[in-house]
């Protein structure tokens, strides 16, 4: 029975605990590398040794590359929905309190940090496989646009067009912070934010009134 539960526990942490703390180093450690070199140097032994790890973790989480590539995607997603979350939660309650919040706090998470910005740009489109990821990725975030206006305007629209403007919105979204991070587009980050938000506030307001 000791040997049991040493084996579960060890200084207090559990091995369920350890293995999620191994898993965080190595895509925090992912993150580095892709920031910096590009995805096509994430090697399983740079990978480790950049975490500071065994390789043999690194199969306790991931069976390939393109697995950690979609991990490190998840969680800069997982960021950026609780950052808006908590953004909209505190907002000015009208539609452009609501976006300037919202987009102001997503594109914080992505320049903050500028690994993850320079992360989800790379790694989003580097294989047929992440591309589709990110899609599936982009719809889920359509959806919960589509959510939040639901609730906010009433739902007084149909469902078909709220998706519509919904993933119209976050498609031209990404693809516009994908030109901006790549230095394509000449405007400082309050600019941008800006000018996402008339696009949200303009394609919102006017769904609502349509259907008032």
């Amino acid at each position: 029975m000791g040997t049991v539960a040493a084996q579960r526990t060890y200084g207090g942490v559990s091995a369920r605990e350890r293995q999620t703390q191994r898993r965080g180093a190595l895509l925090d450690a992912a993150l580095d590398i892709i920031a910096s070199d590009g995805q096509t140097k994430l090697t399983v032994a740079g990978l480790c040794a950049r975490a500071g790890l065994n390789e043999r973790y690194y199969y306790e989480s991931f069976p390939n590359r393109d697995a950690v590539l979609e991990a490190l995607l998840d969680r800069i997603a997982e960021e950026l929905t609780a950052a808006i979350a908590l953004a909209l939660a505190a907002a000015v309650k009208d539609s452009r309190g609501q976006a300037h919040a919202a987009i102001s706090a997503g594109i914080a998470v992505l320049t903050d940090d500028p690994r993850k910005g320079r992360a989800a740009l790379i790694t989003s489109a580097a294989t047929p496989e992440l591309r589709a990821h990110t899609a599936r990725t982009v719809s889920a975030f359509a959806r919960l646009v589509a959510a939040e206006g639901t609730g906010f305007y009433g739902a007084t629209a149909p469902e078909a067009v709220v998706d519509f403007r919904a993933l119209y919105l976050v498609g031209g979204l990404v693809q516009t912070l994908t030109a901006w991070l790549a230095g394509d587009l000449a405007m400082t980050r309050e600019e941008l934010v800006d000018q996402i938000t008339e696009v949200f506030v303009l394609l919102g307001d006017d769904l609502a009134d349509r259907y008032r």
